[in-house]
């Protein structure tokens, strides 16, 4: 599943300036992580457009100290950082187009087929456009996040991203202008 830069300018205007740096990456990896349907490209895309702030951020954004609650304790421990106050939760803080966060979902795409840098080392690597999209791909793909947008489930994909609901009205609002823009000619 391709999609052209009109589209996705058409879905989000306010991606236009920024569209140009992963409108081929999106459309170069879309297949090798299964976005082969318009429904399921609706979905990643109405992701992607909310986490990045359409495109303009790929690091989660706040002062220093706002990471430290990724730092320690209890959602440090679900992130797979380590237990001690060291800055974890700085280094690992959201990056790409769908914001991984926490050293266990930079290990997990360190080591899969996907990537070709080492992230862990240098997280910043998934800030850049490439990275940024594979990431983004990669984590849709491998959380199964095809399966619920085939089921049209919004929900329960946002909550695998975003560990609750967060936005959800803005990626219901991104979900539905992706499919009045794709639906042209085309059955979602």
């Amino acid at each position: 599943m391709k999609i052209t830069r009109q589209q996705l300018i058409q879905i989000a205007p306010a991606s236009e300036p920024y569209v140009d740096k992963y409108i081929n990456y999106i459309n170069g990896y879309a297949e090798a992580f299964h976005i082969t349907t318009p429904l399921r490209m609706c979905h990643y895309l109405a992701q992607i457009l909310h986490e990045s702030a359409c495109l303009k951020h790929t690091e989660e954004q706040g002062p220093t100290h706002y990471f430290d609650k990724y730092d320690t304790g209890r959602l440090a421990n679900r992130l797979g950082n380590t237990p001690q106050k060291d800055g974890d939760g700085y280094k690992y803080r959201g990056r790409g187009l769908i914001q991984i966060t926490g050293r266990a979902n930079y290990t997990a795409y360190n080591n899969s087929r996907y990537c070709k840098g080492d992230v862990v080392n240098h997280p910043e690597l998934l800030a850049k456009p490439l990275g940024a999209v594979k990431s983004s791909m990669w984590f849709f793909d491998s959380h199964n996040l095809n399966k619920y947008a085939d089921k049209d489930d919004i929900v329960k994909i946002t909550k695998v991203i975003n560990g609750g609901t967060n936005g959800l009205d803005q990626r219901r609002a991104f979900l539905e202008k992706a499919k009045s823009v794709l639906s042209e000619n085309k059955k979602l």
